[in-house]
């Protein structure tokens, strides 16, 4: 995998409970829950498969509802890349 680099991040104490309960939720350490977010953030190529998906269910959404009865939640966050 190669050259690993460490970043240090401070957060409230009063956050970190919430952070921790995310990371066990997860199955993960709070270092690993860290790692993940910041790799998945920077993942150019996770961003526009996303987008793509958005995309997709932004533009089918009305033949979606006329088909099942409702449409899907349009998405809206482009720069995370999830859905509403």
């Amino acid at each position: 995998m190669g050259e690993k680099k460490q970043i240090n991040i401070r957060i409230d104490a009063d956050q970190y409970p919430d952070v921790e309960a995310r990371a066990t939720a997860a199955g993960m350490s709070v270092n690993e829950y860290a790692t993940t977010l910041i790799t998945d953030d920077a993942n150019d190529l996770r961003h526009r498969f996303l987008r793509a998906g958005a995309h997709f269910t932004d533009a089918w959404a009305d033949e979606f509802a006329e088909q099942f009865g409702q449409p899907p939640a349009k998405t809206t966050d482009e720069r995370r890349g999830t859905a509403a």
